[in-house]
């Protein structure tokens, strides 16, 4: 997920296939859908990237989809790099959340036209480096950057090798900790939990144990709700300050998440195609059906359904005359 240059989003552990086969899922790496870009059928692929955000667009966007346009919706969990492909090849008609790769925008979008715009999603992304907020009062410093080593004992564990630990995601994730970690002369190590889930039950432990930790995280993700976290301060962004992951120096930017189609199914999928253009909601929107799936456990149809029942005013209006 560079995420995150992305949500990347994916490697999944045990506890994440759990949570994305709650979402109908299958693995693209294994298969690819028989319905996607299928002419004249009533039939949408979306692709679920493995974190909680995305898998809560994709829900509303199926339930919807189904409830009141009358499609059926076939979802498949794919890394993000290699999901612009799929839907390049039309093996899956959409991304509901990208968090930015360039690269793949520039071949697939402006040279190959096999990929179409889709809009914005209505949400900003950002990813950071946080401490528990409890930590971060008790030592106002540790919020600037310059001061980590002098806390880096207070952040070591089993898995850091005598440095301090940067706790990250899934290896899949597309990030610039490894490089930032390095260029900045810091004396941490990057440690993979494996997936978001995994990273969350890590964060929440030593939360519970009101340990310190220092961790990549972003926004927006349901999690702050239950674990304050104040960001870590690195040296400013500048556009173009990421253009080189290997000499990268700066923080994270600030993303307005997108959506994309294929192109074929963005100019022939009638009444889906129009909807998923349409489909635009907020943080505190993708928060709250996200919090429902990964906090309080309930499927991604039935989370789904009690934010529309709740919301028609807001998704009356994607829906096409």
């Amino acid at each position: 997920m560079a995420r995150p240059r992305t949500p990347l989003i994916a490697l999944v552990s045990a506890t994440a296939l759990v949570a994305v086969a709650g979402c109908g899922a299958a693995d693209m790496t294994q298969q690819s859908s028989p319905f996607a870009n299928a002419q004249g059928a009533r039939t949408v692929t979306l692709s679920v990237q493995s974190w909680v955000g995305a898998q809560a667009n994709v829900a509303v966007a199926q339930y919807l989809l189904e409830h009141e346009l009358g499609y059926r919706v076939d979802t498949v969990q794919i890394d993000e790099v290699p999901a612009w492909d799929a839907l390049s090849q039309g093996r899956v008609d959409a991304i509901l959340e990208d968090w930015g790769h360039p690269d793949q925008e520039a071949r697939y979008v402006k040279d190959k036209k096999t990929i179409s715009p889709g809009g914005e999603l209505g949400v900003t992304g950002h990813i950071g480096w946080f401490v528990p907020t409890y930590f971060a009062r008790e030592h106002p410093d540790v919020t600037d950057w310059h001061n980590l080593d002098k806390y880096a004992d207070r952040f070591r564990t089993a898995e850091s090798g005598g440095k301090g630990q940067l706790l990250d995601g899934s290896p899949s994730y597309v990030t610039n900790d490894k490089a930032l970690v390095q260029n900045l002369g810091l004396d941490y190590q990057v440690v993979f939990s494996g997936s978001e889930a995994a990273q969350i039950t890590q964060i929440k432990q030593f939360a519970k144990e009101k340990k310190p930790f220092l961790s990549y995280w972003y926004k927006p993700q349901w999690l702050f709700e239950k674990v304050p976290m104040t960001e870590v301060k690195l040296p400013p962004y500048k556009d173009g300050c990421d253009a080189d992951v290997k000499k990268v120096k700066c923080a994270y930017p600030q993303t307005p998440l997108k959506k994309y189609l294929n192109a074929r199914f963005a100019g022939s999928g009638g009444k889906a195609a129009r909807f998923l253009k349409n489909f635009s909601w907020s943080t505190e929107d993708q928060n709250e059906v996200a919090l429902l799936i990964a906090d309080q456990k309930l499927s991604p149809e039935d989370a789904a359904k009690k934010w529309v029942d709740g919301n028609e005013q807001k998704w009356r209006a994607w829906v096409p005359r």
